[in-house]
């Protein structure tokens, strides 16, 4: 992701760095890379293909998921690749999608969390307004994407690539070389960073207060203790991925606001190692988030089972595989086990009456119940 112009007045490949310290960035950049794109192809799956997971919340952690892993598919090690060399192999067409779509991403990402906040907001404050339906979830994805091209598009219309005589680059060529790139990353720091964070911290914060503080508004007092556990873990868990998000991003940004105000720190000497440190750990912040719902939630949890149950240390019970069951199917699974039961003892108190006037009838039912248990234990 560059926000800043390369100086194409260097005609020397600065970047040049020896052999092991590149093999030992590859191998950091690489998981980087594997666990986010394999754990968030996981969690798309499970979502999508359990009728169970299909609520508004997971709807946004879907979209979350596809979020990060495109941008670690498409631009982790190509980010990796340039910064570590400094010389650009990819063509003209995708510098500009290199500098585009991770702006895109990133703010996909975090205003999806942030939908995901406003609406555990409204579900624990304010229980007795409708829910959102799946169109409009659907919609506010739309326009959560409309908005984040909006805002990466500059990067895409001025990026450019240029051939040097030793080494090639791309670079966002903006009008005012100076004043632009840094008043533009000052607002995609605003919009993609500070914004966003201050609206999920005070929304986290009424809903922390509430969940853990007072009584849940709406709750019936039959199970009003089972859901406020449900409600907390999910609060808790949201909370633990905007938290870390926060954290990936914050050296990040402020690495190309101090860079940018202090333009001679550009040419320190180990300006690369800090930027590929800062770069890597953003860069984490994608595969960061299964790792979480695959500890936090006991439904993702079972998910993750059932695609590593190959592996020996890896056991599926029977638990895992109901928690990712239709809903809709429970209660008449629970239903019929009750229906069972009260026929069960109603032919018990038949039988008993049935004993009391015709005892023969009883010696009967007992040899027919014992050739079925016979039987039954034969076909086990």
């Amino acid at each position: 992701m560059a926000f800043s112009s390369n100086s194409s007045s260097n005609l020397t490949n600065q970047f040049a760095q020896p052999a092991w310290r590149v093999a030992l960035w590859s191998v950091a950049y690489s998981t980087v890379l594997a666990v986010a794109v394999f754990g968030n192809v996981i969690v798309i799956w499970i979502i999508l293909a359990h009728k169970r997971m299909r609520t508004v919340t997971n709807y946004f952690l879907l979209n979350l998921a596809f979020s990060d892993v495109s941008m670690a598919a498409f631009n982790t090690l190509i980010n990796f690749v340039y910064a570590a060399h400094g010389d650009w192999y990819f063509g003209e067409v995708y510098c500009r999608f290199h500098n585009f779509f991770p702006v895109t991403a990133v703010f996909a990402s975090i205003y999806s969390m942030t939908a995901i906040a406003i609406d555990r907001y409204m579900a624990i404050i304010h229980p007795l307004k409708p829910r959102l339906s799946a169109k409009a979830t659907t919609g506010i994805i739309v326009v959560i994407w409309s908005l984040a091209v909006a805002l990466a598009f500059p990067l895409c219309f001025y990026s450019t690539v240029k051939v040097l005589p030793r080494r090639t680059i791309c670079y966002v060529a903006w009008p005012r070389k100076v004043a632009d790139p840094f008043m533009y990353h000052i607002i995609v720091t605003v919009l993609v960073y500070a914004l966003p964070l201050v609206i999920m911290a005070i929304t986290y914060t009424i809903v922390g207060v509430t969940l853990w503080g007072g009584a849940v508004p709406g709750d019936s007092a039959d199970n009003y203790h089972g859901q406020l556990r449900a409600k907390r873990k999910v609060v808790k868990m949201m909370i633990i991925v905007v938290v870390t998000f926060a954290l990936c991003w914050l050296p990040y940004h402020v690495y190309f606001i101090v860079t940018g105000l202090n333009k001679d720190l550009s040419k320190w000497k180990y300006i690369q190692q800090v930027y590929l440190s800062v770069l890597w750990l953003a860069m984490s912040s994608t595969m960061y988030n299964p790792i979480i719902y695959c500890c936090l939630n006991s439904r993702f949890r079972a998910g993750f089972k059932r695609v590593f149950r190959w592996c020996p240390f890896i056991h599926s019970s029977s638990y895992d595989e109901l928690e990712l069951q239709n809903r809709g199917l429970r209660p008449g699974y629970q239903s019929s086990m009750c229906t069972s039961i009260l026929s069960k003892d109603k032919s018990s108190t038949s039988l008993s009456r049935a004993s009391l006037a015709h005892p023969s009838y009883m010696s009967s039912t007992a040899s027919g119940a014992m050739s079925k248990g016979v039987s039954a234990a034969a076909l086990q």
